[in-house]
C-alpha cells in the first residue's frame, strides 16, 4: 500500500513538497519548495523537515518556481544521495533560481537555508528527463507531461510497480497553466489514475475573459498621457517573459509609443529570459517562428538595468516610464525600492499581473491600503492600483475541472497548493460536477495510506 505525506502547500499556496512511499517502503520526494508570504508562513522554511532524507530513492521536480524548488538543497545535509529528476529547461531555470536565492539571503542578511556552495552541490545531482518518456526511481515508474505553466513545467504520472500496492497509479498536477498560454505549449492531459493530487491556487474563481494585452496597453497609455510611472511587479520566470513579449507586440503594432522607456530591473528576470531563448522547441509554435527573426523579448525603448546604482538612477528620469521588476508578490527584490519612491505620487500607477498571497505587500495594495510598510518605513499610497488575472499562469476553477475530467477511474482526490477557501470551493465543484466523493484537504505533515 502506498503512503503519501504532505510536507508543504497543504493549506497554503507555497512550500510544495510530498513524500510518496511504495508498497515495499521505498520513497521519493516530489518538489521541495520555499514557503513564501507572511512571517508565520515564512518561518516554516526553518522548521525541521519531517522526513529521514537518507531513505529517499530520489527526487522529482515539477518546475523551477521557488515555491517548488527553493528548499531542495536542504536534502543533502540530511543524508540524501539520490538524483533529482526534471526537464532540461527546469534544470537551467532551477540552477538560476537557487543561486539567486542564496545570493539574496546573504545580501538581505536573512536566516540562511543554504549557501552558494550547497546550491551548486545540489545542481550536480540534477538529472534531465524528457516529456512522455518513462523513467524508474526505486519502485516508481514516472512519466512527465507538459503542465503548460512555465517553461519546462511538468505534471507527473507515477506508478508503483511493487505488487504490494493496491492503488498503483497516482497523478500529481504540479502547477497547471492558464492554457492556452502565449509562450508555452498547451497543458497535456492524463487518461487514467487511481488517485490525483491537484493544485487549487484559483480553485474558487474563473479568470476574466478580458484581454491582458488591452489592460497593459491601457495602463501604459495612461502614463504616456500623464507623464507618470507604471510599476509592474513580476515574477522572473514566465511572467517577465510574457510581459516583454506582449510589450513587443504592442510597440510593433503602434499601440504604445516606441519612445516610451521600459526598464527591466530584474537581474534574474534578464537571465531567465536568456534561458527561454535556449528552448524555442518547447515554446508555442509562433514563438519559435519569431526566434528566426530575432528575439521575441526585445523592442525599441527596452533598457535592461544591471546594478543597484542604475536602478536608483531610474528615479531621476523624467517623463513617462514603465518599470518591470521582481518580485511578483512584492515580498522582496528591486520592486520594493521603486514602490517606496513612487507609491506616494498621484501620477504613479501599479499593475499586478499574478496571484498575491495573503499578507504580502501586493495583496495589501490590492486591498486598498492607504499606507504600507516597506523596509520598516511607513509609505503613504497615493498611486492608482490595478490588477489583471488575465495573465495568470495558473489554471482557474473551470480549467482545473476540465483537466481532472479527462482522468478516468479516480478513487481519491487530494487538493493542495491553495488557500482553504479555494480548496473548499474546488472540492464542492468536483463533487457536484464529476461525482468524486473521496476528497481530502490535507494539512501540513499529514500522512495518508492510499
Amino acid at each position: 500500500m502506498m503512503k503519501l505525506k504532505f510536507l508543504g502547500a497543504a493549506g497554503t499556496v507555497t512550500g510544495s513538497s510530498y513524500v510518496l512511499t511504495s508498497g515495499s517502503g521505498q520513497s521519493i520526494v516530489i518538489d521541495l519548495g520555499m514557503f513564501q508570504g507572511v512571517p508565520s508562513i515564512d518561518r516554516l522554511n526553518y522548521q525541521p523537515y519531517d522526513y529521514d532524507c537518507s531513505r529517499l530513492s530520489g527526487a522529482v521536480l515539477t518546475h523551477a518556481h521557488l515555491d517548488h524548488c527553493g528548499r531542495l538543497p536542504i536534502l543533502l545535509p540530511k543524508g540524501f544521495e539520490g538524483s533529482i529528476f526534471m526537464t532540461a529547461p527546469t534544470r537551467d531555470l532551477t540552477e538560476l533560481a537557487l543561486l539567486d536565492a542564496a545570493k539574496v539571503a546573504k545580501q538581505d542578511k536573512k536566516e540562511i537555508l543554504f549557501d552558494k556552495d550547497l546550491a551548486l552541490r545540489t545542481v550536480d545531482g540534477f538529472k534531465v528527463v524528457e516529456y512522455s518518456v518513462s523513467f524508474q526511481v526505486g519502485d516508481f515508474q514516472i512519466t512527465m507531461r507538459d503542465a503548460g505553466h512555465i517553461l519546462g513545467s511538468a505534471s507527473l504520472e507515477i506508478t508503483d510497480t511493487h505488487p504490494n500496492s493496491q492503488i498503483q497509479t497516482i497523478v500529481f498536477s504540479g502547477d497547471l497553466g492558464n492554457s492556452p498560454e502565449d509562450l508555452v505549449k498547451p497543458t497535456e492531459f492524463f487518461s487514467f489514475a487511481d488517485a490525483v493530487v491537484i493544485e487549487s491556487t484559483y480553485g474558487d474563481r474563473v479568470h476574466p475573459s478580458s484581454s491582458a494585452a488591452e489592460k497593459l496597453q491601457s495602463e501604459v497609455n495612461a502614463i504616456e498621457a500623464s507623464g507618470g510611472t507604471l510599476l509592474i511587479p513580476a515574477f522572473s520566470l514566465e511572467k517577465t517573459q510574457a510581459l516583454l513579449h506582449m510589450i513587443m507586440h504592442l510597440k510593433k503594432d503602434g499601440k504604445i509609443a516606441d519612445k516610451t522607456p521600459i526598464f527591466l530591473d530584474s537581474p534574474m528576470g534578464e537571465k531567465a529570459t536568456e534561458i527561454y531563448g535556449r528552448y524555442p522547441e518547447v515554446l508555442n509554435v509562433h514563438i519559435s517562428e519569431e526566434f528566426s527573426h530575432g528575439t521575441p523579448f526585445e523592442f525599441p525603448g527596452l533598457e535592461v538595468i544591471y546594478g543597484k546604482e542604475a536602478s536608483d538612477a531610474i528615479h531621476t528620469r523624467t517623463g513617462p516610464k514603465v518599470i518591470l521588476a521582481g518580485s511578483g508578490m512584492m515580498t522582496g527584490g528591486r520592486i520594493l525600492g521603486h514602490a517606496a519612491h513612487y507609491l506616494p505620487m498621484n501620477s504613479t500607477r501599479l499593475l499586478t499581473v499574478g496571484f498575491q498571497g495573503e499578507g504580502t505587500l501586493g495583496r495589501q495594495l490590492l486591498e486598498e491600503s492607504k499606507e504600507v510598510m516597506i523596509d520598516k518605513i511607513a509609505v503613504p499610497v497615493k498611486a492608482t492600483i490595478n490588477s489583471t488575472q488575465a495573465m495568470s499562469s495558473h489554471a482557474d476553477q473551470s480549467q482545473l475541472i476540465q483537466w481532472l475530467k479527462q482522468i478516468k477511474n479516480v478513487k481519491k482526490l487530494f487538493i493542495t497548493h491553495g488557500e482553504d477557501p479555494s480548496r473548499t470551493a474546488l472540492a464542492q465543484k468536483v463533487k457536484a460536477e464529476l461525482g468524486i466523493q473521496d476528497i481530502t484537504l490535507p494539512q501540513l505533515n499529514d500522512e495518508v495510506h492510499i
